[in-house]
């Protein structure tokens, strides 16, 4: 098993969700309004000129296909997106228990 956190703009939120529908995932927790600096972008603070929020889904999976899909699908939609500090960014890591 595998849990994954999506962390995005808020800006692509819509365009996330469509990836997910496309993959067939229709299950995950999503914070909204996060904020936070990646390693080489700027800060997403919420406020002045650092304005923008991010937003961070965590989905578990029990199956690779969903998963390695999900993968594929936003390694295609960050080919679209121009600047790389704007990219979709997904952290793969072990899930050992579900209860």
């Amino acid at each position: 098993m595998k849990l994954a956190f999506v962390v995005h703009n808020e800006h692509y939120t819509e365009r996330v969700m469509g990836l997910l529908a496309n993959c067939g995932i229709d299950y995950y927790t999503r914070w909204e309004h996060a904020k936070g600096k990646g390693h080489e972008t700027e800060p997403h603070l919420g406020k002045g000129m650092f304005a923008s929020l991010n937003s961070v889904l965590m989905i578990a999976f029990e199956d690779e296909a969903p998963l390695s899909a999900l993968i594929e699908a936003i390694r295609a939609a960050n080919a679209e997106i121009t600047r790389r500090a704007d990219h979709v960014r997904l952290f793969q890591v072990p899930l050992e228990r579900v209860i």
